[in-house]
């Protein structure tokens, strides 16, 4: 509570400051005060502050949850606990956090890192840990970093996704499209596209967001604003609004142990496809909210995914049970999710770390006092 109301104090000097600018400001500009006043008779630029100062502080005088002593500014992009036991936390420019069992210790480009926002995770037989970074790929081995460049345009370095297939390679989606790595060289794939007219990327028609390896070996890519190439024995299949997907901006793609695929979207909300046809969850009212990802499959068979705005939802098979901030969550807006060894699912969000044991939704510091 103590940092709580130190935060408060510290918040209330900035509003003082900008309370007197206000007053300052109304004094110099009378003019247009006058003229603010002839649309509006009840406008003032006090009143204005005092609304603000009250959302303030209603919204520090919510507890943060964890933050892994600071060390996170913003929000986890991938959790990932490795074969040690360590705990990874990706995050959008603070590097990587690692908990190794006693400590933490965040790495950043200062300390060998290739980029600050580290967007994918993955572990390799031999436990070397391969992160897709803003700026290549970079490769730990227990003890440094080692950095690698992939060829060709600027953009191919800005990492989006990476998985590894059965015989160890590297597929990587990038900003200029799909690269795989044996571990010494770098190929370009020559992925083929949905034809989507008026296609509506939202950062790059060529970026390669989200790559799925399938129990059948099937590779699913996902190409912003075209919607999923499916390449299946060396055959190209093509997933659109024209047959079938509910939007062409997909977010995230995954499969569960009976084979289904889930499919987010940024604006047609959460489907499955189960090989020949899809049900949209959102679409028949099942599921709030049109923007869908972060699909896990916990220990006990529950798919669990994150509806923006909508918090989190849990589908046992046969019903969704919806979790919000009033179910212990930091906020409704959810990042990343994970289930650790333990069977505890974490959530990434934009006000710290919050903790599913089983039973209830708290401040991971709750269970893992480590996290604070």
């Amino acid at each position: 509570m103590n940092d709580l109301y130190s935060k408060i104090l510290e918040k209330i000097k900035v509003w003082g400051v900008l309370c007197l600018v206000v007053v300052l400001v109304s004094c110099q500009g009378q003019k247009q005060e006058r003229k603010s006043h002839e649309k509006s008779n009840d406008y003032s630029p006090t009143d204005t502050v005092v609304d603000s100062f009250k959302s303030f502080i209603a919204g520090v005088a919510q507890e943060q949850h964890a933050t892994l002593n600071g060390m996170v500014s913003e929000f986890v992009w991938e959790l990932f606990e490795d074969m040690r036991g360590r705990f990874w936390f990706c995050t959008n420019h603070d590097g990587v956090v690692i908990y190794d069992g006693t400590f933490l210790k965040q790495y950043t480009v200062d300390d060998g890192l290739g980029g600050n926002a580290v967007r994918a995770i993955n572990e390799d037989a031999s436990g070397n840990i391969w992160l897709g970074t803003s700026n290549g790929l970079s490769k730990y081995d227990g003890k440094t970093f080692i950095n690698y460049s992939v060829p060709g345009d600027p953009a191919n370095n800005e990492i989006w996704s990476l998985e590894l297939n059965d015989q160890g390679n590297l597929w990587l989606g990038t900003n200029g499209g799909v690269y795989t790595f044996d571990g010494q060289d770098f190929t370009e794939f020559n992925l083929e596209k949905p034809l989507v007219k008026n296609a509506k990327p939202m950062l790059s028609k060529n970026r390669v967001s989200d790559i799925l390896i399938d129990s059948n070996d099937s590779i699913w890519f996902v190409i912003d604003g075209q919607g999923i190439s499916k390449l299946s024995n060396g055959s190209f299949e093509f997933l659109t609004k024209d047959n079938g997907l509910t939007d062409n901006n997909v977010a995230d793609v995954f499969e569960d142990n009976q084979g289904n695929i889930w499919i987010g979207t940024f604006y047609g909300g959460v489907s499955k496809y189960d090989g020949n046809q899809f049900t949209n969850f959102t679409k028949d009212g099942v599921i709030k909210g049109i923007e869908a990802y972060n699909f896990i499959q916990d220990q006990k068979g529950n798919i669990w995914f994150s509806s923006e705005n909508h918090g989190i939802y849990r589908y046992d098979g046969t019903d969704f049970k919806q979790f919000t901030k009033s179910d212990g969550l930091a906020t409704n807006t959810i990042q990343s999710i994970y289930e650790d060894q333990k069977g505890q699912v974490w959530f990434s969000t934009w006000n710290g770390l919050s903790l599913f044991d089983g039973k209830t939704i708290n401040n991971a510091t709750d269970k893992e006092s480590w996290a604070r």
